[in-house]
């Protein structure tokens, strides 16, 4: 009687078909769970060509939210060090010392930002609770093909006041403190083409212009001052319902866009959370006119086949077929419930349509209603 016939081992799995399962693995954990099987399978899928995995989405605390796992991920950090935002592969961490850099969690590279530190430690003295404290961060170009690249940093405090910071690593930075001038609610900030671009709470666009020396003067130069369609409401929204804005500045495609979050209130906000009632009820997408004269703000109803990733700590934008699990023309976010502000009113901001510090909550009192 023959015996039965051996399997082969799964270390012995072929690598074109180890890169069939990668490939459609849209969560980095699970990619990286696979790779731990044995030394075969590692080595094997680092040959492998595969698309991107499904980016992770920053939360407020700095841990990390992967939405094909429904996974909460918290990376590892040096001792004494809390991770406080991200850019592309690099954690924005700040070590108990108040030194504040970058570094990549699968090559453990660090970048330092010593200068952002004092600017950091200026602006806590400014703030009631630094531990509030929001970090945008952006760079022109991937960090690990141009370590030397330049990084702008967003730092949002518990009141009204932002600051910009400027850095290119490790020691030349600039810094511009924003409150009601020269540019009134800044927003967000976002780089095209190499060149940093500012949103303030006006609707209106500005570009920082730096000097070879970053420590020399820069120059700030409004690009949109028309409106355009920044200030018109969807016609689908329902009428007299009152919403609050949330604006993200993001390069896609070559092109600069605004995502509006339009959170809708739903009834009254319960004393322990002002965020209790309400809800995302869409989005517009303007694109900046950079060829027309004036420049100004168009509304698209396509992403060009693109796929948005919007939040608190960073904003991208990656081709839909070149990001497996991700679906073209989509906006994908985390409602983020904020902290207490400066204010004792939670929707305190820039008012787009009177130009002043005021009440945030918007009534569209003026909308069509949705069919």
């Amino acid at each position: 009687m023959m015996e039965a016939a051996q399997g082969r081992p799964w270390s012995d799995l072929q690598p074109e078909l180890l890169g069939l399962v990668l490939s459609r693995l849209p969560s980095l954990a699970d990619r990286v769970r696979l790779r731990a099987v044995c030394h075969p399978w590692r080595s094997n899928s680092l040959q492998q060509p595969l698309p991107l995995p499904f980016p992770w989405l920053t939360l407020p605390n700095g841990t990390f939210f992967s939405i094909p796992g429904s996974e909460v991920h918290r990376m590892p950090v040096p001792n004494g060090a809390s991770c406080r935002g991200s850019i592309d592969n690099w954690l924005f961490l700040i070590h108990s010392d108040d030194e504040c850099t970058l570094m990549n969690p699968f090559s453990k590279s660090m970048l330092e930002l010593p200068n952002l530190a004092t600017v950091r430690q200026r602006e806590v003295h400014y703030q009631s609770n630094p531990e509030q404290f929001l970090y945008k961060l952006v760079a022109p170009s991937p960090l690990d093909s141009s370590p030397d690249s330049l990084v702008a940093a967003l730092i949002i405090g518990d009141g009204i006041m932002k600051t910009l910071c400027v850095s290119q690593p490790p020691i030349v930075t600039c810094s511009f403190r924003f409150n009601m001038r020269p540019l009134p609610g800044l927003l967000d900030v976002a780089f095209l083409d190499g060149k940093l671009y500012v949103l303030s709470g006006s609707g209106k666009l500005y570009i920082l212009e730096f000097c070879k020396n970053l420590g020399s003067n820069s120059n700030i130069k409004s690009i949109i001052d028309d409106y355009g369609d920044f200030l018109d409401m969807p016609e689908c929204f329902p009428r007299k319902k009152i919403y609050m804005l949330k604006f993200y500045l993001v390069e896609c495609g070559g092109g600069l866009l605004v995502v509006k979050r339009f959170i809708r209130v739903m009834g009254p906000f319960p004393r322990d959370d002002p965020f209790g009632n309400t809800q995302t009820a869409g989005f517009d997408v303007l694109k900046a006119d950079l060829h027309s004269n004036p420049c100004q703000w168009r509304r698209i109803s396509e992403l060009g086949g693109h796929a948005l990733f919007v939040g608190q700590h960073g904003s991208k934008s990656l081709p839909a077929t070149e990001c497996c699990g991700s679906q073209e023309d989509c906006i994908y976010f985390i409602f983020y419930h904020p902290p207490p502000k400066f204010s004792p009113n939670p929707f305190y901001g820039w008012c787009v349509q009177h130009e002043k510090w005021e009440d945030h909550a918007i009534d569209v009192s003026d909308c069509s209603t949705c069919t």
